[in-house]
């Protein structure tokens, strides 16, 4: 693959992915009711830690669009996925069987995947120059 093919598909995924946890911080920033009823009233999880996993996953967002920032970057794509991971085990766990609603989580998790996917392939391509 080439490398502008490669930049060109790591650009259009990380923005994807990136929306996409920014918007879904959205309503834990706020602590809205949806946020409420997912994160507290189904999940199980304290009100005060709604807020917290808002910021958490605004802040990974920004980090994986900055260029460079090669180690916080790696962290900021690893929160995110715990955070994905913990929203699917939590649900399982709590029903003890996989909601049909989960693959809801795909839209989520599969951009994610493929826009850590092709920036280790463009770092691959790129000195590091530390």
């Amino acid at each position: 693959m080439q490398p502008k093919t490669i930049n060109i598909l790591y650009w259009v995924f990380t923005i994807l992915f990136a929306a996409l946890m920014v918007f879904s911080s959205y309503g834990s920033i706020l602590v809205n009711d949806d946020a409420k009823k997912l994160i507290h009233d189904q999940l199980g999880y304290p009100v005060y830690f709604i807020p917290f996993t808002g910021y958490a996953k605004l802040i990974g967002s920004l980090i994986i669009l900055i260029p460079g920032l090669r180690t916080i970057k790696e962290w900021a794509y690893a929160g995110l996925f715990f955070d994905l991971s913990a929203v699917l085990y939590s649900s399982i766990a709590l029903s003890g069987s996989v909601d049909p609603m989960l693959a809801f989580m795909l839209i989520w998790i599969v951009p994610g995947i493929l826009s850590y996917f092709f920036w280790k392939k463009k770092m691959r391509q790129t000195p590091d120059v530390s």
